[in-house]
């Protein structure tokens, strides 16, 4: 998958491959939120409530920890770091209040929407702001870099 990248100039391939990590995360999250909506026996139709937004979290979190790897080895070509890790943990303390904050509008807004299709629109809205959080942390240094 980084041969498809390659070609590109560092800081178009970063953004790339940030969208297929986030992409890729997007669809962990959502699978992850489902799976927990169902293990919480909450219906479709069911969009607020406490059970509701720990089955948004709790996907999150395990997202969270996936998405770290790959940001580090696919995205920005870096080995995981205090730093790194510190940024990143500021990007995603930054964001979930973000996607916590959108869920509602997105639910107001969109009501006919199902779950699934809500969480695709405030990941994406809260993922483009974690990029450009992200961009602050992860720089691409000739001797932290591991091979693109």
């Amino acid at each position: 998958m980084k041969l498809l990248t390659s070609y590109l100039p560092e800081k178009i391939r970063s953004a790339v491959r940030f969208a297929v990590v986030g992409t890729t995360g997007m669809f962990l999250q959502t699978w992850f939120f489902e799976l927990f909506l169902l293990a919480f026996k909450v219906p479709e139709e069911i969009k607020t409530g406490i059970l509701y937004y720990t089955a948004f979290v709790l996907g999150y979190l395990v997202e969270m920890g996936i998405n770290y790897l790959l940001l580090n080895w696919y995205t920005f070509g870096t080995r995981p770091s205090w730093k790194n890790a510190g940024g990143f943990l500021i990007a995603r303390a930054v964001n979930l209040p973000i996607q916590l904050g959108l869920l509602p509008l997105c639910i107001a807004l969109l009501p006919n929407l199902s779950n699934v299709y809500i969480s695709y629109v405030v990941i994406f809205i809260g993922g483009c702001i974690n990029y450009l959080i992200c961009l602050l942390f992860f720089k691409h240094k000739k001797h932290e870099n591991i091979q693109s």
